[in-house]
């Protein structure tokens, strides 16, 4: 992908000067050359050198001069100024959310503008090989939809409860049958001719959210995913904080610490286990507890006990700005104000505490947000190539 920007030229000056042009292209509209160079400070024939070859690798056209009122065609007389724009729709990325009940599909052009979506539903007992075909499925259709190739695709990234290492194995991950030990980067790399980038779903909310959510401008965040066994991605410093081997935030497990009711005993209001999985019967509990029901306000101070405490652990080591709650559809609205209250207890400076606002696309952004990275990386790369 390093070649598209120079043509395969290697001289580090080039590449530099190619990078600042394109970032300048990048960032608007159609700009002349003069205002290239403006922005760019560089001279006119270097830039007119850049912009002649990155129009040969397709990353950059030349378009007509728009008028005075804004339409395409001749403007004011005498020598017509050369026009140029970025071609986002040189290339596409893909952002997908492997999830318990679902496959979700975002396709956007090199710009991050989304272009197309697909959403799967899929049964939660979905056996790995199966739940890997309705990805390839879901991918054909939305590349099918928006009439792209899979040969335009620059990179994808995809989310995945467990946690996952920096090769995209699962070293563990129980809400899927099969998962634990699955190889997912391999075996997803075979179906594209891009790089794959694996990541844990709570981590990619965290960077959708301080992408275009609730955490826009907070560079230290937590985002916690609010099922009855939470996990969290945290961002420091505005980078996420994976831990050496993708464990950090798996909040979930430190019930194991003190032996205390399991995660399908939490929300329980019958004495019998709740499946964690089965979102709609969380949903009926919390609904319950809004509306006054004992016995599931009980439940809900159970889980809300549970949640500070693996909370709390985080924003004592990470000093958050900010603590994005996100995870169940509905019912999420009214922990809160509660949550805020106990935070404050149980922290030395209380953070902030809001609610997703990406909904049930934010594990998807994310992934879109972690392959639009890698695709910047390599268009504004200034290192040569290595030998």
């Amino acid at each position: 992908m390093a070649d598209r920007l120079t043509g395969g030229d290697s001289s580090l000056l080039r590449r530099i000067n190619a990078a600042v042009t394109l970032r300048a292209l990048r960032s608007g509209n159609s700009v002349t050359l003069t205002q290239l160079v403006g922005e760019t400070g560089l001279s006119r024939p270097t830039v007119e050198g850049v912009i002649e070859g990155l129009v040969e690798t397709g990353l950059v056209a030349e378009v007509e001069q728009p008028r005075e009122d804004g339409q395409p065609g001749p403007g004011r007389r005498g020598r017509p100024a050369r026009w140029f724009r970025f071609r986002a729709e040189a290339g596409h990325i893909l952002g997908i959310e492997i999830g318990v009940h679902d496959i979700r599909v975002i396709l956007a052009d090199l710009t991050g503008e989304v272009v197309g979506s697909h959403f799967k539903p899929v049964d939660e007992t979905l056996e790995a090989e199966d739940r890997l075909s309705a990805v390839r499925t879901a991918v054909a259709e939305v590349l099918r939809k928006a009439g792209i190739s899979r040969d335009n695709l620059w990179a994808v990234g995809i989310g995945t409860p467990g946690i996952v290492d920096r090769e995209g194995t699962v070293q563990l991950g129980t809400a899927m049958p099969g998962w634990t030990g699955l190889d997912l980067g391999a075996r997803l790399r075979r179906s594209f001719r891009c790089p794959v980038l694996i990541e844990n779903d709570a981590n990619l909310a965290a960077i959708a959210e301080h992408w275009q959510g609730a955490a826009v401008g907070a560079d230290d965040v937590v985002f916690v995913m609010a099922g009855l066994s939470p996990g969290a991605g945290s961002l420091i410093n505005g980078r996420l904080h994976r831990g050496y081997g993708g464990a950090a935030g798996e909040i979930g497990a430190l019930h194991l610490l003190g032996q205390e009711v399991t995660p399908e005993r939490l929300l329980s209001t019958t004495g019998k286990p709740l499946n964690p999985l089965d979102e709609a019967a969380v949903a009926r509990v919390l609904r319950l507890a809004r509306e006054g029901d004992e016995v599931a306000k009980v439940a809900m101070d159970r889980f809300l006990t549970r949640l500070v405490q693996g909370v709390a652990a985080l924003v004592l080591a990470i000093d958050p700005r900010l603590v994005v709650i996100g995870g169940w559809a509905a019912g999420l609205d009214g922990v809160l104000e509660p949550l805020r209250e106990r935070l404050a207890q149980f922290t030395l400076r209380a953070p902030e505490v809001a609610l997703a606002a990406l909904g049930s696309e934010v594990v998807a952004m994310g992934a879109l947000r972690v392959a639009l990275d890698h695709v910047e990386e390599q268009l504004f790369a200034v290192d040569p190539p290595r030998i």
